[in-house]
């Protein structure tokens, strides 16, 4: 959830007894240090630190300019000329040594990898910072390849699931297998815990996750429409108006396969070959810049606007008041005592 999760709701979501996260992968050294900071200012629990661990971009000038041609258009709409040239805009935590330390030195109680695996010598670090480390998974062989590397759990990411999808190499076939069937196949495979994530809005989705052989699970989505979050107004309003029931997987936006909300953007995408857009995230600048141009002229619909399919289930709550309806659906879906 980077960019839309914030220190302050990681920290509401950890006091409220879950485990609290922030996304770092857009931000360098500096700002996962101001991250971290943050939510321990607001909180003495534990919470968890996403890294995104893609492989670097691989700049194509001839590609770019076609795709900045194509979106030129799109940008005469609202006043604005598309960037000259495309930088890829943020760092892979695979080559980043300067955010590597701030973890090690930092010590968050988890760190989490999307998009893959850093190398052996990273994990050895972190572990040795006595850092529990979550990998996503979107398939069997994923997750054998973070269990090999010594990582302590996985999540296994559903093709329901809001946001950038997790697998390791996007240029190889997707099985898009959804959050029950990859989650029974990890289990039974496995032996590391299994987290699920995709599609779960509520604490009968949790219940289902736990039924499964999941020891937990992970929500994003149902956390968008929090106050806590910094998704803006556009955002929001989509997030609870008809376009939830309709979410597209794209990869025109970023330059990698995610699940958005029905949009403008979206639109785009369904026009063209994936093999015209640039490499993730240099094809992000572009996206970033459009959304932008759009966004000042009171267009909200060239968004980033991540979310899976369970987006209709979303409810406009804070935080910990959504952690606690969320333990109390578990409790009455499970028929136990309430958990303390």
């Amino acid at each position: 959830m980077a960019g839309v999760s914030t220190p302050e709701m990681a920290a509401a979501v950890s006091n409220a007894g879950g485990l609290g996260s922030i996304g770092v992968g857009a931000v360098d050294a500096e700002g996962t240090r101001q991250m971290i900071a943050a939510v321990r200012s607001r909180t003495e629990r534990p919470f968890q630190v996403n890294v995104f661990c893609h492989r670097p971009a691989v700049a194509n000038s001839v590609r770019e300019t076609a795709w900045l041609s194509h979106l030129e258009p799109v940008f005469d709409r609202f006043g604005a000329r598309p960037p000259v040239r495309l930088k890829e805009i943020y760092q892979t935590f695979l080559t980043d040594d300067e955010k590597l330390a701030v973890l090690v030195t930092e010590r968050p109680a988890v760190v989490s990898f999307h998009f893959g695996l850093p190398d052996q010598e990273r994990i050895d670090a972190l572990h040795a910072a006595r850092i529990v480390l979550l990998a996503t998974a979107t398939s069997l062989d994923e997750a054998r390849a973070a269990a090999d590397a010594g990582v302590d759990a996985v999540v296994a990411q559903g093709y329901e699931a809001g946001g950038h999808r997790g697998i390791f190499d996007p240029k190889l076939p997707d099985d898009q297998l959804g959050t029950i069937a990859l989650t029974r196949r990890l289990v039974g495979k496995l032996d590391i815990p299994v987290i699920a994530a995709g599609g779960i809005m509520d604490g009968a989705g949790i219940a289902a996750s736990l039924s499964l052989g999941a020891v937990a699970a992970q929500l994003g989505t149902a956390f968008i429409g929090c106050p806590e979050s910094s998704a803006d107004v556009g955002y929001r309003t989509a997030l609870f108006g008809s376009a939830a029931a309709h979410t597209v997987m794209t990869t025109a936006i970023s330059g990698r396969p995610a699940r958005c909300l029905s949009n403008h953007f979206t639109a785009i995408g369904a026009d063209v070959e994936t093999t015209a857009i640039p490499d993730y995230p240099i094809a992000y600048d572009a996206g970033k810049a459009l959304h932008a141009a759009a966004k000042a002229q009171g267009e909200f619909g060239y968004g980033a606007q991540w979310a899976g399919q369970g987006a209709p289930l979303a409810r406009p709550l804070p935080a910990a008041d959504l952690v606690a309806l969320l333990r109390r659906e578990l409790e009455a879906a499970l028929s136990l005592p309430r958990i303390r």
